[in-house]
């Protein structure tokens, strides 16, 4: 009986430090600083360590910074094939001439620029994370001891504080909004819905140890309208609700997602399908257009990739959110990999694995971009706008713009890409057309 009245009190400690240091000043929106503290220290560890790597090598050498795109293995030439071809047309046909295809596809083996977006970012310096050094040697005494305890640290105290937190983060919001729910509809139950979902977004970024720098908060999505980000992880929806409502928009889940979403749609005008309606595009549509048609419900998020991208690239975006009509609110969002990889590959890990790699690293750093509203053009098509809106996101963010679809992650190349590429190939062999034609043809096919 004595041990378990001293289990009591430690949890009864825990619980009051807990909801007397984070929990209360989250949900009032103030910090104490801790967390600048907190990621003071880390930043200084993380430099120290860098140092110690450089001066355990053998031949230390200075790294210039890389971009995103600069960080694979192969140097491209970003040369468009339409001009490698009008180069090849001035001279007559000669076998070698299929060396540059050649070249092509063994780039596109050894490393192509689509499926390397669906694995984790390249780091510069290790993190003293050992999932992002599997090669780790021993290099010094003081960097193992600094390990050491930095995995004490993360799995011995945050991960306990963080479960606790999220676990009262997730029950506030299910509690709170079943509440709020049984309110008749009016501007009360809008306002206690709204303080229910930013408090309790708050308590979640704090079980993440999130630090969340917002930009331009004057373009900030107004009700009525559309908000559209790039997506690297399921918490970008908590990064974004710390800093305003949301209606989102999504499929029906069961299990914990499940009841959270039943809770959640009570209290405020979540939009959420079931799977059959899912395939119907065209319900999806009206049942948007109906939402973005009442001026007093919160803007609609989604994200167009419509799967998770390791934050180095935006992708394709589907046009079925810009053809809905109404205000488009870009936002740019980018994680600093630095401190804890946000990016969730969906074909690796499950939740569960995800969560547990988030909660264990030592913080999530981002920047959230509110980019200026954008509305479609008269001569613009859905496609255009889409690919607009992207290329705004993309060039703030600073995020490598691709044209290629997300679904590529689990699904195969269109029959379609692929007569493309050989339609162009055989082109240049008959030597049939100028260069302008080709482009027209394609086009019109």
């Amino acid at each position: 009986m004595e041990v378990v009245w001293a289990l009591g009190q430690v949890g009864a400690v825990w619980m009051a430090v807990v909801l007397g240091l984070i929990v209360l000043p989250s949900a009032l929106g103030i910090s104490l600083g801790i967390s600048e503290a907190y990621m003071w220290v880390l930043v200084k560890t993380l430099e120290w360590a860098t140092i110690r790597l450089q001066k355990g090598a053998k031949k230390p050498q200075p790294q210039p910074p890389r971009t995103p795109s600069a960080t694979g293995i192969i140097e491209r030439d970003e040369t468009p094939m339409e001009k490698e071809i009008a180069l090849l047309h001035r001279a007559d046909f000669e076998f070698s001439h299929i060396f540059y295809f050649c070249r092509k596809g063994m780039e596109a083996i050894v490393e192509d620029e689509v499926t390397q977006r669906f694995s984790s970012e390249e780091l510069l310096s290790w993190n003293l994370l050992t999932r992002t050094n599997v090669n780790f040697h021993y290099i010094s005494l003081r960097l193992t001891v600094v390990w050491v305890i930095g995995v004490v640290v993360r799995y011995c105290i945050l991960l306990p504080l963080r479960f606790s937190l999220a676990a009262i983060g997730i029950t506030s919001m299910i509690v709170g909004t079943t509440v709020v729910g049984q309110l008749p509809n009016g501007r009360v139950k809008n306002y206690l819905s709204e303080v229910v979902h930013l408090t309790c977004s708050r308590i979640l970024v704090r079980a993440l140890s999130g630090t969340i720098h917002y930009h331009n908060k004057e373009n900030r999505p107004q009700k009525g309208g559309i908000c559209v980000a790039n997506h690297t992880s399921p918490i970008d929806a908590i990064i974004l609700t710390n800093d305003g409502c949301y209606a989102m928009v999504g499929q029906v889940h069961g299990g914990l997602m499940g009841i959270i979403q039943r809770a959640t749609v009570k209290a405020c005008p979540h939009v959420w399908f079931e799977r059959s309606e899912m395939k119907d595009r065209h319900l999806v549509t009206k049942r948007l257009r109906e939402h973005v048609a009442d001026k007093s419900k919160l803007p609609i998020l989604i994200f167009p990739e419509g799967t998770c991208i390791n934050n180095t690239s935006v992708m394709m975006f589907k046009k079925g959110s810009f053809e809905i009509g109404g205000t488009i609110y870009p936002v740019a969002i980018k994680y600093d990999p630095q401190f804890g990889d946000a990016f969730w590959n969906s074909s690796k890990y499950n939740i569960v694995s995800y969560l547990l790699r988030i909660m264990t690293s030592w913080a999530i750093v981002c920047n959230v971009w509110y980019l200026p509203p954008m509305v479609r053009k008269e001569d613009e098509d859905a496609v255009q706008f889409a690919n607009r809106v992207r290329s705004a996101i993309a060039r703030q963010g600073g995020l490598t713009e691709l044209p290629w679809d997300g679904g590529l992650k689990r699904a195969k190349v269109k029959n379609t890409f692929k007569e493309e590429q050989q339609k162009n190939y055989s082109k240049m062999l008959v030597r049939n057309g100028s260069v302008g034609s080709l482009s027209a043809e394609t086009e019109s096919d």
